[in-house]
């Protein structure tokens, strides 16, 4: 089990701290972090009136602010930034100076996101920039170096540096806001952002506080190391938020990372009854049914959620996998479209209009939205995958094998980016690197089933006959045993080529075998009967001793494990 910190000790402690923060959270308009906190207080125990804890304290300050802040919170929360920001340009108190910074970085937000969707078409690039970031920059600048800042003041100002792409400066704030306000969950969120790979996450001087676990938790889960995510999550249930459904969503998200569909779907489902009208992460639940082909089940959760709220990002991105696994694309995206001029920053929504423009051979578009992306998400496969797969598409192979490059490293064991590297090295007639790419993808769990009959083939191609035939063998071994054997489409040309090699070898028990099973195929069946009719031909000549099929391997890189000879009576459907 991942070690937690020591904190998880005493949960009433835990439960003080949340119940404190939510406070400090809504005051200051940060509902998403006040709505974190809130579902882990509400998966721990209630605590007595007597052990609740104490509100902040008020300063002289405060007091002299109270009517421009409880006025200007008015107007923030209508959504009135500019507003709000004009009443409390005056103000002295760190909560007001707080409100004033935030309303006007708001203000520049709101301004260019409804530029964006006013002026500019879905994919159409444009350079709308949030104008008050150099000057909100400039001030919290002074600030900072005069020590003036708090834990949110200084969260601001790593999202203002983070904007304008100051990266390793946003970094250093965003460490320097959570030492100084551990509990803030979107200071951490944010940092988590900027975390580009494991060493920068081992480099970080992040402050010991329970917050941290979930922390680490999400960043094993986006830096796709699952296997530690879940052990930090399972972790966290038995600490003691075994009632979490924000924990439930997030191992649902972490077995969706591993294609681990079935539990996957049972978590959502899970989580669904606990709160049937939740829309977070609906739309990785809406992914898991369209992989699946569940129509109904997809079909009830987008009628579902367009009841609870039909114009939330998740509720447009389910529909749009509902039109998508209709067939009917051009729907898709425009509900794709439309999540995305409700928030332009979603990645899902960009990622997923990507797909229904390559369904619809526009591959121009599709790149403009995975590139779209990108810009969002840098660590998102699916992005770098999509662009690898339309550059395909066009017959540009060298830039494939840069995008599928970039997907792999991104998901170093998932076969699908294995397969799509060794197909762009064998069209740059790169065989040697082809080779190893589909034996990686083979080794690590082949969930298409491709890799070994693509490695077959180009070993046919070079006239390596020996290990073609041991790639054939463990293909159809590996079919057989999933008994997948009757759907898939190239079992008999592996069929086909063992009984020709056997024959050849003069191993004719063995080529009968491989033309007797030819015979249940219909693209084979001719090719088959020929064989056997060859093979009663010889049978009555002097047999002579055949090579040993498994002796050492010819001189190449493939690495052959050693098996038996196939029997495939044994896997007979």
């Amino acid at each position: 089990m991942a070690a937690l910190c020591a904190e998880f000790g005493d949960l009433v402690q835990i439960k003080k701290q949340l119940i404190s923060v939510i406070s400090l959270c809504k005051d200051r308009g940060l509902l998403h972090s006040a709505k974190w906190a809130s579902e882990l207080a509400f998966a721990l125990d209630p605590l007595p009136k007597d052990e609740l804890p104490s509100p902040p304290p008020f300063t002289e300050e405060d007091a002299q602010d109270l009517d421009a802040v409880t006025l200007a919170k008015s107007y923030f929360d209508l959504k009135e930034y500019d507003r709000a920001a004009y009443f409390l340009r005056a103000c002295c108190s760190q909560k007001a100076y707080f409100l004033y910074m935030y309303s006007r970085y708001l203000s520049g937000e709101k301004k260019k996101d409804d530029e964006t969707v006013d002026s500019l078409g879905p994919l159409e690039k444009g350079q709308v920039r949030n104008e008050a970031l150099r000057e909100l920059r400039v001030e919290l600048s002074k600030k900072h170096s005069a020590g003036e800042l708090d834990g949110f003041a200084l969260y601001l100002y790593g999202v203002v540096l983070r904007k304008l792409d100051l990266l390793k400066e946003a970094v250093d704030v965003l460490v320097e806001a959570l030492h100084a306000l551990p509990l803030h969950w979107g200071a951490w969120l944010e940092l988590s952002n900027l975390v580009t790979n494991i060493d920068m996450l081992k480099s970080l001087s992040l402050p010991d506080c329970w917050v941290k676990d979930f922390f680490m938790a999400q960043m094993y889960t986006e830096l796709q190391m699952i296997k530690e995510a879940l052990q930090k999550y399972h972790s966290l249930i038995q600490g003691g938020f075994s009632k979490s459904t924000y924990i439930i969503s997030q191992i649902a998200v972490a077995y969706h990372n591993i294609r681990d569909i079935d539990q996957a779907l049972a978590l959502f489902n899970e989580l669904r009854e606990q709160d049937p009208c939740r829309i977070d992460n609906m739309d990785t639940f809406s992914n898991l049914l369209y992989v699946k082909g569940m129509k109904p089940e997809l079909s009830y959760l987008a009628h579902n959620l367009v009841e609870i709220d039909k114009y939330r990002v998740e509720t447009c991105c389910v529909i749009g996998n509902y039109y998508s696994l209709r067939s009917q694309h051009e729907k898709a995206a425009l509900y794709f479209q439309r999540a995305l001029k409700l928030n332009p920053r979603c990645l899902g929504a960009w990622t997923l209009m990507g797909h229904e423009y390559m369904e619809m051979k526009n591959t121009s578009a599709a790149i403009q939205a995975y590139r779209h992306a990108i810009e969002v998400n840098k660590r998102d496969y699916r992005a770098w995958y999509g662009l690898g797969q339309t550059y395909e598409i066009l017959k540009m192979p060298f830039y494939c094998l840069y995008y599928y490059r970039k997907a792999h490293q991104l998901r170093p064991n998932d076969s699908r980016m294995l397969v799509a590297l060794g197909e762009s090295y064998e069209k740059l007639s790169q065989q040697g690197e082809a080779k190893k790419c589909y034996w990686r993808a083979y080794s690590v769990g082949d969930v298409e089933k491709m890799a070994l009959l693509k490695l077959a083939k180009l070993h046919e191609q070079l006239n390596e006959s020996d290990d073609a035939a041991r790639c054939y063998m463990f293909y159809i071994q590996d079919i057989f045993s999933c008994a997948e054997q009757l759907e898939h489409a190239e079992v008999s040309t592996a069929l086909r080529y063992l009984g020709q090699y056997y024959f050849k070898n003069k191993l004719y028990d063995e080529a009968s075998l491989c033309a007797q099973r030819c015979c249940d195929y219909n693209d084979a069946r001719e090719e088959g009967k020929a064989l056997l009719r060859q093979i009663s031909q010889v049978r009555d000549q002097t047999e002579t001793p055949s090579a040993d099929l498994f002796a050492p391997l010819s001189n190449n890189n493939t690495p052959v494990r050693r098996v038996s000879p196939l029997n495939l009576i044994s896997f007979t459907p």
